[in-house]
């Protein structure tokens, strides 16, 4: 059953404040307790701020593993590549080894054959289970309810056999985890902001609604389900039983 937790912030600021200390908790706690911390990161504009204050933030790098949830298919060195954009922000400011940022691949010919490689990497640095388990998994949300690059009925959404799949938005391709393998994380944090969030949070969390039009209505991991939001997109989510509004 998930352990799902709604926190409610009156702007990005502190939106962001509290992403930074949840994240650094969940990362020190998996160092604790297992000696390392995979965690995969979010791409857009929202996750920005909360990596550059991570590139502050006092960790022992050397036993951090990093992952992408999602890329679009673009090099790194592309103006839209969730990559580069963390790299910019957070990684290349860090004594982190090079062996431990594991960027999604985006040179194939075929972005399948992308999407299978870097399964293989994940499956290499957490273990090669059914389902391999990432400590915490960073998820934005868009204003037509996507996670991750699982947007409203495409196929990806359908995809339970892989960790990774190649997940359609019109005619660009991107790589993104698979909502069955983004529900193994022991810790899933998502971090929405801004008004234009509202309509979409209501159907994510309505008594009944449909999957495949909301996606993130998918994520409901076996480990603990964070919801962070500003005021102006958690409007709807005020009063749900396990909100709580700062």
């Amino acid at each position: 059953m998930t352990d799902l937790k709604i926190e409610i912030y009156p702007d990005r600021a502190a939106l962001i404040a509290r992403s930074l200390n949840l994240v650094v908790d969940c990362m020190n706690r998996a160092i604790a307790e297992r000696g390392t911390c995979s965690i995969a990161l979010a791409g857009g504009s929202t996750p920005k701020p909360l990596y550059e204050a991570l590139a502050k933030a006092n960790l022992p790098w050397s036993q951090v593993q990093i992952f992408w949830g999602d890329e679009r298919y673009v090099p790194a060195d592309h103006a839209d590549s969730n990559a580069g954009m963390a790299k910019a922000a957070w990684l290349d400011r860090i004594p982190i080894p090079a062996d431990n940022v594991h960027m999604v691949p985006t040179d194939y010919e075929q972005p399948a054959e992308a999407a299978s490689q870097y399964e293989q990497t994940l499956r290499q640095v957490l273990g090669d289970a059914t389902w391999p388990v990432m400590d915490i998994s960073l998820l934005g949300m868009g204003d037509d309810g996507h996670t991750a690059s699982l947007f409203p009925h495409t196929a990806a959404l359908s995809v339970s056999d892989r960790l990774v799949t190649v997940g359609d938005k019109g005619e660009t391709p991107r790589i993104t985890f698979t909502a069955p393998f983004i529900n193994k994380s022991r810790h899933v944090v998502f971090v929405v902001a801004g008004q234009n969030k509202q309509t979409a949070l209501a159907q994510v969390f309505a008594a009944e609604a449909n999957e495949a039009a909301y996606p993130s209505r998918k994520i409901q991991p076996e480990g603990e389900l964070w919801w962070l939001l500003d005021a102006a997109a958690g409007e709807p989510l005020k009063e749900h039983p396990q909100a709580s509004c700062f």
